[in-house]
């Protein structure tokens, strides 16, 4: 059987495959599967050892950027994370203005910074695995600083809340930087960890799968369909275009910020823990992030895999046109 070719097939396919296939799972069985093998391998592998392996994928990475590249890297972290937070900051601060709290279409403002202001690393890394190079990859480590609650509460005008704890950002960038070094120190250790730059995928997606319930897009609905729909057309767009601006070598890797984070489900319930006056919105916001989650999940590597395709057409065309330039512009012109 042909699975793997299978899976690699589709869009995003290491990455979306084993996700869904995990979300099913706990849908259908999770409860009891879960508590029965509670502690156990089983438990580590599909349903609770997301973080860890993902850690060993950022790190397995991180080997194979080159000291000479490390600036971009950073670079491109920057970037899609003040795209991204920026977006969702701004839309959301917008959306407040015009119609409050309660947002518009069923969507409240809660939800919409929380879904667009954040992003899935793990599929961000994965993608950027896909379709990028090392540096895309490691640009993770910036972007993971936009998971959680604090920019939602910024935008709300929640307290309690004024910076990023440094403990937080070193433990984002650490594994990228000593991955980095000892890469670069020993070509040995770069060959040796290579391979779980793309082994590893398919390990850190199902128990981050495991993690979220089909049937909460039922209960969403439409709001829910709606708001991933949104997050994945104008950040992920967005990221793309600016991506294009700045000439980036892979411009498409910038539509994978496209996402919802899986943590984000969680934002309404500490925003609410700060501001008790948005408790009447928690459940809604809490089922239509869900849904973004996962609608996203399944849209952003659809998106990303089009404008790989585009690009890649577009610059087969162009180097078809160059070589014919260079005869026309070496011909003698007519009557020399």
């Amino acid at each position: 059987m042909k699975i793997l070719k299978t899976v690699q097939k589709i869009p995003g396919g290491l990455m979306v495959v084993p996700l869904l296939l995990g979300a099913l799972i706990n849908t259908l069985f999770g409860g009891m599967l879960w508590n029965s093998f509670q502690g156990t391998f089983t438990d580590y592998l599909w349903q609770s050892g997301a973080m860890p392996i993902l850690a060993v994928f950022i790190f397995c990475n991180s080997t194979t950027i080159d000291f000479k590249k490390a600036g971009i890297t950073v670079y491109k972290g920057v970037v899609i994370t003040v795209v991204k937070v920026g977006l969702g900051v701004l839309i959301g601060i917008l959306c407040n203005k015009l119609f409050g709290i309660k947002g518009f279409m069923g969507i409240s403002t809660l939800a919409i910074v929380a879904a667009l202001a954040t992003a899935n690393g793990g599929l961000y890394a994965a993608l950027a695995g896909e379709y990028g190079d090392a540096s895309d990859v490691g640009a993770v480590s910036i972007l993971s600083i936009c998971n959680g609650p604090f920019f939602t509460m910024i935008a709300l005008g929640a307290a309690g809340v004024a910076n990023i704890p440094i403990a937080i950002l070193i433990g984002c960038i650490a594994p990228v930087v000593i991955g980095c070094i000892l890469g670069n120190l020993d070509p040995d250790i770069r060959k040796f960890c290579e391979p779980g730059a793309s082994m590893l995928i398919p390990f850190f997606a199902f128990p981050l799968g495991a993690g979220l319930n089909i049937l909460d897009l039922l209960k969403a609905g439409g709001p829910g369909l709606l708001l991933g729909v949104a997050c994945t057309a104008i950040t992920g767009l967005a990221g793309y275009f600016v991506y294009k601006l700045l000439h980036m070598d892979h411009p498409e890797v910038g539509s994978a910020i496209g996402t919802t984070a899986g943590n984000a489900a969680a934002t309404p319930a500490a925003v609410v823990a700060v501001d008790s006056s948005l408790k009447a919105y928690q459940g809604s916001a809490t089922a239509q992030i869900t849904a973004a989650i996962i609608v996203t999940a399944i849209l952003c590597p659809m998106l990303i895999s089009y404008l790989h395709k585009h690009e890649v057409k577009k610059r087969a065309v162009k180097a078809d046109v160059m070589p014919q330039q260079t005869i026309d512009a070496s011909s003698p012109h007519p009557g020399s």
